[in-house]
């Protein structure tokens, strides 16, 4: 229902704010936001919330799970198109980034540096809902910018299917992740009324279900597919889903037992 009524708003793909002779991307703007209110979400969440991990462990575990987005990121975004890899240079490598290769990295990095600390406890429950926030308003931002971002999927006579500016008419893969972000946030509210969740479960469900959810609507969007069928983000994917095979096999243990 969105997408149809996003489409019948007649939007010009790209989405800008004009500036005198110049413009803002809107893509730039929900990117920032995303960051911003995300982070203003975690504090107040912190501020209210009983924290076992002190402020200067917090600190140095985000600058982990900085680090390892980042490189993350951009190592997985540059090995998407394997064509291209005879191109690489710094710009390219600097250009190419994905969500799915910056969250596994981050968490990568967050693991390795509370080792290092000796943080056992989970340091990513509290982060699920500012993170569910955050990739929303910055998906918001990906979809207004049309074919640019690289986001979309691929053509699509469906009902809802939106024309970016070339005048093929595509899946709106963004608003699919948007609309999953929704269920899985009012998901896990639903369930955390009636249940607690045990240390460091949120997170597993929040990351998990997402590498299945970017694991499917890889099939409709233009990748690089493989002869065996698969892209480099679904390899990943699995990857990620490999390492959470506990969520999968034993769902029981996610909750705390009735007191």
């Amino acid at each position: 229902m969105l997408a149809i009524f996003l489409k019948n708003l007649a939007l010009h793909f790209p989405v800008n704010i004009p500036v005198g002779k110049s413009y803002i991307p809107v893509h730039f703007v929900c990117e920032t936001l995303a960051y911003f209110i995300g982070y203003r979400y975690y504090v107040y969440l912190r501020k209210h919330t009983q924290d076992p991990i002190s402020a200067e462990h917090r600190l140095i575990i985000f600058i982990g799970a900085a680090f390892g987005a980042l490189i993350g990121s951009h190592l997985v975004g540059v090995l998407e198109n394997p064509r291209l890899l005879p191109r690489f240079n710094l710009v390219y490598l600097m250009g190419n980034k994905t969500i799915v290769g910056g969250m596994l990295g981050g968490l990568i990095g967050v693991e390795l540096t509370k080792k290092k600390i000796g943080v056992k406890v989970s340091s990513g429950d509290m982060m699920v809902y500012p993170l569910i926030l955050a990739m929303i308003i910055g998906r918001t931002g990906c979809f207004l910018a049309g074919l640019e971002d690289g986001t979309f999927g691929v053509p699509s006579n469906l009902p809802w299917a939106i024309n970016f500016g070339d005048g093929i008419r595509r899946h709106p893969t963004n608003l699919y992740e948007i609309l999953f972000w929704i269920v899985l946030w009012l998901s896990l509210n639903i369930i955390e009324k009636y249940k607690h969740f045990t240390d460091g479960s949120r997170f597993k469900i929040f990351l998990s279900s997402y590498l299945i959810f970017r694991f499917l609507v890889e099939f409709i969007k233009p990748d690089y597919f493989f002869s065996f069928g698969l892209s480099v983000i679904q390899l990943v994917c699995i990857a990620g889903i490999v390492y959470y095979y506990k969520v999968f096999l034993y769902p029981s243990k996610l909750i705390k037992p009735d007191a």
